[in-house]
């Protein structure tokens, strides 16, 4: 818990349903609109057709691009801050009405890209963010015209006290916030049983790879809108597995940092022990520039001030490096931890990729199990129960989850204006009360289909720290931390450099992820994920971008795909399991 890192490599507006759509000018393309505007029919097997192209912008190819090349255009005055997000507005118009990636636009954000190229026209570049657009979660206050609601009816026109420390951080760098991005209504807190991605305010977050199954979450529309090219990149948080997940199942990369590196200040709460700001871009170097803009000390969240001892001067991009640095690393295959879990297909392709890690250089070892997984992950499946599961309440990672929430709503919600919702207890009365959209009684939404039945545990535990939530806490951060990963990666006197693990079943307290392969029934991606011990994002950013650049140096077809939009006319809620 907190005790380790993760990446997963992988103008004006209207208002309308709680979501804001966009109306903004043309690109100069002189292109037939309707082939970008009207997605192509064919054959509803057809997976070749490219059914949503992507315009270039004022003759600059966007699709795919990165923050390097677009810095590159802007220096060079063939684009403006202006014009990118004037491109990625229009992006948005073309998809957004499929994957529902988007909660709301922001209106200012014209007049900020404005402000960015006076400033660059000046001689001022703030950073290799500057005029960069990029999305957060809904869960992550801004201090402007778009609300901060976690995807609830609740807190719509409620008024946050000032910028989460990560957006003003972001402002800082001369990033230009272009929106809020749909996500899993109260980050999957609320219930046992629901929709990855759905919220009442926001509706049904898609995956642009298949619009029918798990989007992944609960930073969904983060990441679907990055998969998608509707922005440069997107901010999720994590509690467990809320970056990771999104991240793999969209073909992206994923920072998720050790708790303490990014402020949780601004951020609608889940646990105070386990939250944490992540990333997400399109290559590690984009998710890396992200990451360099959101760290660093914040005095309103003393889980930051740990920086001061273990991080490094200078950011993390200098840590970026080519396949090269794979020579002479030595990397760990936890097998009956969590590969185990791993079906057949995305076992073989994983380990395809894994011989090609291999062969430029590393070392794989098989068997560096975490010494007490079988306490700790379940073999059924993501349950963060499973202590009680077991019988075990003390062993549980929901013991003390649910016990944190209910003293950081409080906390949070007692810093707004404009609103009445003060507690759990009135977020649950305001969801019975509106039972129709909130589903707050079990059986009447679809979406919700438990009700509101982890608020129900949460609110039984009254946030009263007991015995046996403190036992649970110290289990939880001792078996992830020096019982767990710090365990395995010091295998029979071996240091390794990292574990190696399938993200979707591997998912865990500090790791970063990135694209490998899709599941041939489904389309939907699955990645390779970089575990270590917490503060190792150096060693994380460093072997990820070097398995990034094997794998787009080499022949493999084993890396980030663009998505094929399967299933693009359904509407299913809840969204298949898949």
């Amino acid at each position: 818990m907190g005790g380790a890192s993760l990446i997963a490599i992988f103008i004006f507006a209207l208002k309308s349903s709680g979501r804001v759509f966009p109306i903004f000018a043309g690109n100069g393309s002189s292109e037939n609109d309707s082939t970008y505007v009207f997605p192509a029919l064919g054959t509803p097997n057809n997976t070749e057709l490219d059914r949503f192209p992507m315009r270039d912008c004022y003759g600059f190819k966007l699709e795919e691009t990165t923050i390097d090349l677009l810095q590159d255009a802007m220096k060079a005055g063939r684009l403006t801050a202006q014009q990118i997000v004037s491109c990625y507005q229009q992006r948005i118009l073309q998809t957004d009405a499929y994957i529902n990636a988007v909660m709301e636009l922001n209106p200012d954000v014209m007049e900020i890209a404005a402000a960015l190229d006076a400033e660059r026209e000046a001689g001022n570049v703030r950073s290799p963010l500057h005029g960069i657009p990029f999305l957060v979660k809904d869960n992550i206050a801004s201090k402007d015209k778009m609300e901060t609601t976690a995807g609830s009816w609740a807190l719509l026109g409620s008024i946050v006290p000032r910028d989460a420390h990560v957006v003003a951080r972001l402002r800082r760098e001369g990033a230009v916030l272009l929106g809020k991005a749909t996500m899993s209504e109260w980050a999957d807190m609320r219930s046992s049983n629901y929709s990855e991605g759905y919220s009442a305010r926001g509706g049904q977050a898609r995956s642009p790879y298949n619009l029918t199954v798990n989007p992944g979450g609960s930073s969904s529309g983060s990441a679907a809108a990055v998969a998608a090219n509707l922005c440069m990149f997107a901010l999720g948080t994590e509690t467990d597995g809320s970056v990771i997940n999104p991240a793999e199942r969209n073909a992206l990369v994923g920072i998720k940092p050790t708790v303490g590196l990014t402020s949780r200040a601004g951020v609608i709460p889940e646990s105070s022990h386990q939250d944490s700001v992540g990333t997400f871009g399109r290559t590690v170097r984009d998710a890396t520039y992200a990451l360099d803009g959101i760290y660093g000390v914040d005095p309103r969240d003393n889980y930051t001030l740990a920086q001061q001892t273990n991080v490094l001067d200078g950011g993390y991009a200098q840590f970026l490096s080519t396949r090269d640095a794979l020579r002479g690393a030595t990397f760990g295959l936890p097998w009956n931890s969590f590969w185990v879990y791993a079906d057949s297909e995305m076992q073989a392709i994983l380990l395809d990729l894994i011989m090609l890690i291999e062969e430029a250089g590393a070392t794989i070892i098989n068997g560096t199990e975490l010494p007490n997984y079988q306490t700790i992950v379940s073999p059924n499946g993501w349950n963060w129960d499973y202590g009680t599961t077991r019988g075990r309440a003390n062993e549980s990672e929901s013991t003390v989850v649910t016990v944190d929430f209910y003293n950081d709503i409080k906390r949070y919600l007692s810093e707004l204006n404009n609103t009445d919702i003060r507690s759990l207890e009135d977020i649950m009365q305001y969801n019975l009360e509106n039972d129709g959209s909130e589903g707050g009684t079990r059986g009447v939404h679809p979406a919700f289909a438990s009700g509101q039945d982890t608020f129900e545990a949460s609110l039984q535990t009254k946030g009263v720290m007991n015995e046996t939530y403190y036992q649970a806490l110290a289990f939880c951060q001792k078996s992830t931390r020096e019982d767990g990963i710090d365990a395995a990666l010091s295998h029979n006197g071996t240091s390794l450099s990292a574990l190696l693990v399938p993200p979707d079943v591997g998912q865990t307290y500090q790791i970063a992820a990135q694209a490998a392969g899709t599941h041939s029934s489904t389309g939907m991606p699955f990645g390779l994920a970089l575990m270590s011990t917490a503060w190792s994002e150096p060693t994380l950013i460093k072997y990820a971008s070097a398995i990034e650049d094997l794998q787009r140096s080499s022949k493999t077809p084993y890396k980030r795909t663009l998505p094929k939009w399967y299933g693009y006319r359904k509407r299913n809620i809840p969204v298949l399991n898949l």
